[in-house]
């Protein structure tokens, strides 16, 4: 594990403890300004380069970034706890909503061209090098003997990205929900670690524990480009990963000016520098960490969305994630791994 991997893991918590008791202060128009920014745990690293080139622009000019990162749930509980921030950068749309029922984003949000979403990957296999378990898809992960780490969707976000795309595969190849959900019970049969965060998993992973990882793409790519040892499989059924992203009702112009920056080419190409499949614009033809550099971000065979296979996040977060009736709650309660 080399210093980039070293950082990109331990930094948050210095972040974390810069922002505490900080106010977000995104000042008005010209003048010194701070930007309080929290995100979801992965975003870590490649909003270095991100803020460092809006920081090179006119509108970056004298802004400073407090930032704070972890687990998106735990994340937005946070804010809505008191922890100051002006731009949010979250794993999944509900917990940007949490903030709109508190007030503390406004309820048109997703009204910019990308409907707010700010970076975007596929749920991939991260497995040992050289794939000692043979495994080539969904369907291997729940044999015998194989051992699953994916963050807990109690905290994390990336959690339920991972769980609706295995759930998801079996319907996609033609299978029932009864047929999902009884694939969902050998997954977590089979589920050796739940960290608390898409970060936590990586790390928990490299250390040692499992044999199979449940991660965005772009972690994974990120794994790699710090030396990290493992190798990872787009499935040929996966599930688009949308994060997104608001000020907040206090923030001032730079922090606007800010969630405008994260949607253009220069930041985009950050991203997907660092393993994010890019929005708006035509992928690096050369990104290091990729299975093929030359052609970083291939278009899997089936690719599962949200709302098209899921009806929409609203109605996803309920059937599944439901504290009381959610199948994948109740499964875990079933299978002891909560």
């Amino acid at each position: 594990m080399n210093s980039k991997w070293k950082a990109a893991s331990a930094a948050s918590v210095v972040a974390a403890m810069a922002l505490a008791g900080c106010g977000g202060s995104s000042g008005a128009s010209g003048g010194a300004s701070t930007v309080s920014l929290v995100g979801f745990s992965i975003l870590e690293q490649p909003n270095k380069k991100v803020i460092a080139d809006f920081e090179k622009t006119s509108d970056g000019k004298d802004v400073s970034f407090k930032q704070s990162y972890g687990a998106s749930g735990d994340q937005a509980r946070a804010v809505i706890g008191g922890q100051k921030a002006d731009l949010v950068h979250l794993s999944l749309e509900p917990d940007v909503n949490k903030l709109v029922d508190a007030k503390l984003v406004a309820n048109n949000w997703k009204s910019t061209p990308t409907k707010g979403i700010l970076t975007q990957s596929v749920v991939v296999i991260g497995v040992r090098p050289g794939n000692p378990k043979h495994i080539k898809g969904w369907d291997d992960l729940v044999k015998p003997g194989v051992k699953i780490v994916t963050p807990n969707p109690a905290s994390s976000g990336s959690a339920k990205w991972n769980i609706l795309a295995a759930y998801g595969h079996v319907i996609a190849n033609g299978g029932s929900p009864a047929a999902a959900k009884a694939y969902l019970k050998k997954f977590f049969g089979n589920v050796a670690s739940l960290p608390g965060s898409g970060r936590d998993a990586t790390t928990a992973f490299l250390g040692g524990t499992g044999d199979v990882l449940l991660s965005y793409e772009n972690e994974a790519i990120l794994a790699r480009q710090s030396g990290s040892k493992l190798d990872y499989i787009v499935p040929d059924q996966t599930l688009l990963i949308q994060n997104p992203g608001a000020v907040t009702t206090k923030a001032g112009s730079k922090a606007k000016r800010f969630l405008t920056f994260l949607t253009g080419k220069t930041a985009q190409t950050d991203y997907a520098e660092e393993g994010f499949r890019p929005i708006g614009i035509k992928a690096p033809s050369d990104v290091k960490g990729a299975n093929d550099p030359s052609n970083p971000y291939p278009v899997p065979a089936k690719l599962l969305t949200i709302d098209k296979d899921f009806g929409g996040w609203t109605s996803a977060n309920t059937t599944f994630f439901d504290e009381k009736t959610g199948i994948v709650t109740l499964i875990q309660k079933e299978t002891g791994k909560e």
